[in-house]
C-alpha cells in the first residue's frame, strides 16, 4: 500500500544516520531483516500450488489489478564464495543451466496462464546465484519467453534490473543486456582488497570492475549499484577504507554494504572461513561506521539497512515522497505491485499471502513435471498480520508512522490495538532511538540503525519460540 500521508520528518537539519557504538553495542541483538511480514519462517509447509491459485483466482475480482513486479532466480555460480548464504548451485557444466532454463520458461507460462497474459509488468529483477551464468543467447530467450508472456512497461517507466559478477561478463556482454532491455545493474563487489578476495575465495580485479562500471555508463544504464560487505575475514578498518575510496570515485548510484553474519551451522560454504581471520565485534563497528561518515560525506543518502544511494537516486526520492517499498530484494520504488517469482526457492508475495518454490532442482523439476506450480510452502496473512505488516513497512522505509494513516487504513484505534507495543516503546524512546507523540513515531538518526529493534516490537511472532538457541540460530544480528 502507497502510504497516503506524508511521513512524519525529523528535523530537516539534523543528520539522517548518527553512528552511536555504545548505543549500537547495547543495543544490537538476533532479528528479522523484515523484507516480509511474517518473515520467511513462518510459512507453513501444508501450503501448495492450489492455494496459491485461489489467491490469484480472488485478485480476479478486484478491479483494478495490481501491475506486476517479476523475480527470476538463477542460481548457478562457476566458483564459491565462501561467504554466500544465497540458495546457489556451483558448477562449471553449464549444459545444467540449459535444462534449468526450460523449467524456468515453463514455470513463467503457467505463471502468465494463471495471472492473465494481459498483465502489466513494472519491475523485473533476475537474481542468483549469478544471471550472467546464463549465455548471452539463452538471456536473449529467456526475455523474449517474457515477452511474449507478459505485457512489460516501456524502459521510461519500467525498472528491469539484473545482478552480475564483473568476472563473467565484458564490454560486450554489458551492451548486449542493455540491448536485451535491462536499465538497471547490480554489480558484486563484496571488497577490493587482494588478502581479503582470496580468504573468500572471490578473486576480482580492480579493472573487472571498474571496466563494468563504465561499460555500463556507456551502454546507458539508470542506476548502477555495487554490494559490498563488512566483517569479512582479513579487513580491517585500512582495507575497507581503501575499499570505501574506491568505490566514491567510481561513484555508484547506489551502494549496498551488508553486514557479514558468519553462520557456519547454517551455511556449509562459511566453514571454509578461518574464524581467527574474522574481524572482531568492536572492529566490525568500527567499519560500519567509518562506512557511514565517508558515504555521507561523498554525498550519499542512508536509505536505511544496508542502502545508501545518491539524493537524486530513485530510492531516496521514493523515500521523500513516503513511496518507499520494502519486498525479499529489498528496498524498492514501486509499492503497488503483486510480486511474481520464478525459480527455485523464489518467494512471492501475492494479494495478502506469500508463498515460496521448492529449494532443491530435483523437486521443482518433478514438480513441473506434474503440470503444476513447484510451491512448496506458504502463508495467507490474517488482518492482524496485514496491520502489523503495514506498521513495520513504514517504519523500516519512513523511519516514522502516521497514527491517522494506520487508524484510517485499517479501522483500530492505534493506542489500544497497540498498547502493550507502545509500553514496550517507551523503554526505546528512554534509549534515544525514537520519540513517541500522539501524531506518531519518528525514529532518530541514532535510532535509524537499529530500526529493527523496533520493528521487532510489532512483530507478535518474534520471541515466543521455546527454543532461544534456534531462533539466535536463525537470525544475524540488527546490527
Amino acid at each position: 500500500m502507497i502510504h497516503t500521508d506524508a511521513p512524519i520528518q525529523a528535523n530537516p537539519a539534523s543528520p539522517a544516520v548518527h553512528f552511536d557504538a555504545a548505543l549500537i553495542a547495547k543495543m544490537s541483538q538476533q532479528g528479522p531483516r523484515y523484507t516480509s511480514y511474517p518473515t520467511a519462517d513462518r510459512f507453513r509447509a501444508g501450503y501448495g500450488h492450489a492455494d496459491y491459485a485461489a489467491v490469484v483466482g480472488q485478485l480476479g475480482e478486484a478491479a483494478p489489478r495490481l501491475p506486476l513486479s517479476l523475480y527470476l532466480h538463477i542460481p548457478f555460480c562457476e566458483s564459491l564464495c565462501y561467504y554466500c548464504a544465497c540458495n546457489k548451485i556451483i558448477t562449471k557444466e553449464h549444459d545444467k543451466a540449459a535444462i534449468y532454463l526450460e523449467y524456468l520458461k515453463r514455470e513463467i507460462s503457467m505463471q502468465a496462464a494463471l495471472l492473465g497474459r494481459e498483465q502489466r509488468v513494472e519491475q523485473l529483477h533476475l537474481g542468483g546465484g549469478t544471471p550472467t551464468y546464463l549465455s548471452d543467447e539463452q538471456m536473449a530467450s529467456l526475455m523474449a519467453h517474457l515477452a511474449s508472456c507478459f505485457e512489460f512497461a516501456d524502459g521510461d517507466s519500467g525498472e528491469y534490473s539484473i545482478e552480475i559478477d564483473p568476472r563473467t561478463v565484458d564490454r560486450e556482454r554489458i551492451l548486449s543486456l542493455r540491448r536485451q532491455g535491462f536499465n538497471r545493474l547490480s554489480l558484486g563487489v563484496q571488497d577490493f582488497d587482494p588478502e581479503v578476495q582470496k580468504a573468500v575465495n572471490r578473486i576480482q580485479p580492480d579493472a573487472l570492475t571498474l571496466d563494468a562500471i563504465g561499460a555500463a555508463r556507456e551502454a546507458g544504464f539508470g542506476s548502477i549499484s555495487i554490494d559490498l560487505i563488512y566483517g569479512l575475514p582479513k579487513q580491517s578498518l585500512k582495507t575497507i577504507g581503501e575499499t570505501l575510496a574506491k568505490v566514491v570515485l567510481a561513484s555508484p548510484d547506489r551502494i549496498s554494504i551488508y553486514n557479514y553474519a558468519h553462520m557456519p551451522q547454517l551455511f556449509k560454504s562459511q566453514r571454509l572461513i578461518v574464524d581467527a581471520d574474522l574481524p572482531s565485534d568492536s572492529d566490525k563497528l568500527a567499519m560500519l561506521g567509518l562506512c557511514i561518515e565517508r558515504l555521507t560525506a561523498a554525498g550519499y543518502i542512508y536509505i536505511g539497512m544496508d542502502h545508501f544511494a545518491k539524493p537524486d537516486d530513485e530510492l531516496a526520492v521514493a523515500q521523500r515522497s513516503g513511496q518507499l517499498h520494502r519486498n525479499f530484494q529489498g528496498y524498492s520504488t514501486h509499492a503497488d505491485t503483486d510480486m511474481v517469482s520464478c525459480g527455485v526457492s523464489a518467494i512471492s508475495a501475492v494479494g495478502d499471502s506469500y508463498c515460496q518454490n521448492e529449494k532443491s532442482l530435483e523437486r521443482y523439476y518433478a514438480a513441473l513435471d506434474e503440470g503444476h506450480l513447484p510451491v512448496a510452502r506458504g502463508i495467507e496473512l490474517t488482518r492482524d498480520d496485514v496491520i502489523r505488516r503495514d506498521v513495520i513497512g513504514r517504519l523500516m522505509c519512513d523511519f516514522a508512522l502516521s497514527v491517522r494513516s494506520v487508524e484510517r487504513a485499517h479501522g483500530i484505534e492505534f493506542g489500544v490495538y497497540f498498547a502493550a507495543e507502545l509500553r514496550r516503546l517507551r523503554e526505546f524512546e528512554g534509549d534515544g532511538l525514537l520519540d513517541i507523540s500522539d501524531a506518531g513515531l519518528t525514529v532518530t538518526p541514532a535510532g535509524r540503525l537499529l530500526v529493527r529493534n523496533l520493528c521487532m516490537v510489532f512483530d507478535k511472532y518474534f520471541g515466543t519460540s521455546n527454543d532461544i538457541a534456534l531462533q539466535r540460530m536463525r537470525y544475524s544480528k540488527t546490527i
